[in-house]
């Protein structure tokens, strides 16, 4: 049974607090960090799901879940504010995502996670999978922010056995194209495990794991498929209603590793990520390193049903900022210094990662942060403070109360978003407005790769054109 965090805090001394410093002769912990692309809050097991997560549900048992954790209704904002514990919307990736034809992205100027770690005896700080915050340049690569190592690719939605975006070759490491078989979701587990293996020590070490499953195409591996109940023959799954059978034959998403149905693939696809999640776990565990490593996972943003994924039964979808779409999964798990199945049920938001990262490791609060250093209250040693969350120009939330087009809902008793409240709130109305006026103030230019458009669209094998950074 989940232990609410405000529960914990109660019973301990008050003005408790949990230093940033590291204590005595204790180590910085190593940081794991997992983000799922496009997994819904209805698709991992210990939330109901019909799909079969027991890594995912294990890691939730054994963490502090993050039950009102808030993210970008897209992925490459979420990315962004991940890594530099800013609203995205203050440097420009907002409102889509840096799709291959754009000529921003993260920039230069703004110190990332990696970064910080590498000034606090962090050496190896590796990324894996999934980057899309930029392919207008090397200005905008993995290496250039931070990252010491990095094998994955620059798109998104590439796919899973060819690794192939727009005919082209999508798959590299560091700077260099790899030519290699097998499924993308596997080679990336493959991959961080190997990392682990290789840089496990006394020496902290910083893995940024960006799966790019279960987001389109869907393409599952067949023995995933198979524990769906799989039928060669091409029907579509058992119950199948009219409508989704109809939706089913329309709709195209891939010739190689296309299941009965959209859910049935989706699912297999998500089994196949958490089975890599188990693995990653069990090279933390086989190394030693259990105790002392800060595991995060979340997904980057709600599902898209159209795709596959469930967001049930909150309200709204990926790209919207209904609870549906920016309420997320979510887990943290450090042994050493957090209970095991405990709740966080206050709001909390993906630009509080890194100055809890950074605080974690020992280091000082980062002087540019939206974000809050949630150590305190994972640890149940202080309870969180009010606070509002920004989710878009419209849509601002607190741990009771969400403003969005001008409608007030009240999560505490209509967590589903069925029916505004009437005006009379007019107290509440006035402080979510205040918050909601900060936006425009905070919205910032994008920066964009100086160079000319290149001669021949897409790049072979995406190799990106040589810029040098900007400096800070």
């Amino acid at each position: 049974m989940a232990c609410p965090l405000a529960i914990l805090a109660c019973i301990l001394l008050p003005g408790a607090g949990f230093s940033a410093e590291p204590n005595g002769d204790l180590q910085p912990p190593h940081i794991v960090h997992i983000i799922a692309d496009d997994l819904g809050w209805n698709d991992v097991g210990y939330h109901g799901s019909d799909i079969r997560t027991p890594n995912i549900d294990r890691l939730a048992s054994e963490s502090v879940t993050l039950d009102r954790f808030y993210v970008t209704p897209i992925c490459s904002p979420t990315r962004a504010g991940v890594l530099t514990g800013l609203y995205p919307f203050r440097f420009g990736i907002w409102g889509g995502v840096v799709s291959p034809t754009k000529k921003h992205g993260l920039p230069t100027q703004l110190e990332t996670t990696p970064e910080h770690l590498s000034k606090l005896g962090y050496q190896h700080r590796a990324m894996f999978g999934k980057w899309h915050l930029g392919l207008a340049s090397t200005l905008f690569h993995p290496l250039r922010h931070g990252m010491t190592e990095f094998y994955g690719h620059y798109n998104g939605a590439i796919d899973y056995f060819s690794r192939e975006r727009f005919c082209q070759l999508d798959w590299h490491r560091d700077f260099d194209s790899v030519h290699e078989e097998g499924y993308s979701t596997e080679l990336v587990g493959n991959a961080v495990v190997d990392f682990i293996d290789r840089h496990a020590g006394e020496q902290p070490l910083y893995a940024y794991v960006a799966f790019n499953a279960p987001h389109s195409p869907l393409q599952a591996l067949r023995t995933d498929l198979d524990e769906y109940g799989f039928d060669p023959t091409g029907k579509l799954a058992p119950n199948t209603d009219r409508k989704i059978a109809k939706r089913e034959k329309s709709l195209e998403y891939g010739e190689r590793g296309k299941g009965n149905s959209i859910r049935q693939t989706f699912a297999a696809m998500t089994t196949a990520m958490d089975r890599q999640i188990g693995r990653i776990l069990d090279a933390i565990d086989r190394n030693g390193m259990r105790e002392n490593t800060l595991v995060v996972f979340h997904s980057d943003n709600g599902a898209d049903p159209k795709h596959g994924g469930s967001n049930e039964p909150l309200r709204g979808n990926k790209f919207t900022t209904w609870e549906g779409g920016v309420r997320v999964v979510a887990m943290i798990r450090w042994p050493r210094e957090f209970p095991a199945g405990a709740t966080l049920d206050s709001v909390a938001s993906h630009v509080d990662l890194l100055p809890t990262m950074v605080a974690a490791a020992g280091g000082p609060p980062p002087e540019r942060t939206d974000g809050l250093n949630l150590l305190p209250f994972l640890s149940g040693k202080a309870s969180p403070p009010q606070r509002t969350i920004l989710l878009d120009a419209e849509t601002v939330v607190s741990d009771r109360w969400k403003l969005k087009a001008g409608e007030l809902f009240d999560l505490t008793n209509d967590p589903y978003e069925t029916t505004p409240v009437e005006p009379a709130r007019k107290n509440v109305r006035r402080r979510l407005d205040q918050a909601l006026q900060r936006y425009p103030s905070l919205v910032g230019p994008a920066v964009e790769s100086q160079l000319p458009a290149p001669e021949i669209w897409p790049p072979r094998e995406w190799k990106l054109p040589e810029e040098e950074p900007i400096a800070r």
